[in-house]
């Protein structure tokens, strides 16, 4: 996300066109009434401030969910969403009117699920953001892990995506494989096959090249290297090279 649009929503004093419940959070930060999409004055809503604005909104609702905020989570929160110093309290504001808005977390997670139906690799995305985020502190608390399956359920993705997702951030049985979408009966060649393909689509570089937000590029580095470490641990245990 650019500085200046960050800066917008800080109070700069310029509107940002968002619309719906995520759109009426940014509207009580930037102070400016949000109008929708295709019927705005000024353009159809930007794809990158819907992703990070709704990422914003559900990280601070999984922080409700939780009940507690840590340190290492607040960290983790800064490396997924990119920030300038002069529009950190701006953000924290954001932040904290979602954690304590009336508006249920499945107002902003359906916003996100309308917008990118079509693009489910963005869904995909944005829950990885939260695990990333909720696994900070070195575990998945209940009550994050309910909240984030109830996540990926308005986001249409099915226990083996919810798995397949979580095993990249938490240990599970056989979470090597399920990173690679694979069983563990699967074939050198199949596996080699299948480990090349997910570093091709999931490259930072292929994110940047799809005008993705920075929010996305990080998701995306962060993924790599969760399969680069399935590779790794799947290549020391078989031999493979």
């Amino acid at each position: 996300m650019s500085t200046g649009l960050w800066g917008k929503i800080g109070g700069a004093g310029i509107g940002v066109l968002v619309g719906g419940p995520i759109g009426a959070l940014v509207g009580s930060v930037a102070g400016h009434f949000l109008v929708d999409r295709e019927g705005a004055p000024f353009g159809p809503t930007p794809r990158d401030v819907l992703f990070t604005t709704g990422l914003v909104a559900l990280a601070a609702k999984m922080a409700k969910s939780d009940g507690v905020v840590t340190e290492s989570e607040v960290q983790a929160f800064g490396r997924v969403v990119q920030v300038e110093p002069e529009a950190r309290t701006g953000v924290q504001r954001l932040f904290d009117l979602a954690k304590a808005t009336t508006d249920g977390f499945e107002a902003y997670a359906g916003q996100l699920a309308a917008t990118f139906g079509e693009e489910p690799a963005l869904l995909e995305d944005v829950l990885d953001g939260l695990f990333h985020i909720a696994t900070a502190d070195g575990a998945i608390h209940e009550g994050e892990e309910r909240y984030l399956r109830s996540v990926a359920g308005i986001f249409g993705l099915d226990e083996t995506a919810f798995r397949r997702i979580a095993a990249r951030h938490v240990r599970l049985a056989d979470d090597p494989y399920l990173v690679l979408g694979l069983e563990r009966s699967a074939d050198p060649a199949d596996l080699k096959a299948q480990y090349r393909r997910l570093v091709a689509e999931n490259h930072p570089d292929r994110a940047l090249a799809r005008g993705l937000p920075p929010e996305a590029v990080a998701i995306a580095t962060h993924r790599l290297a969760a399969i680069n470490a399935a590779w790794d641990r799947i290549a020391a245990e078989r031999g493979l090279t």
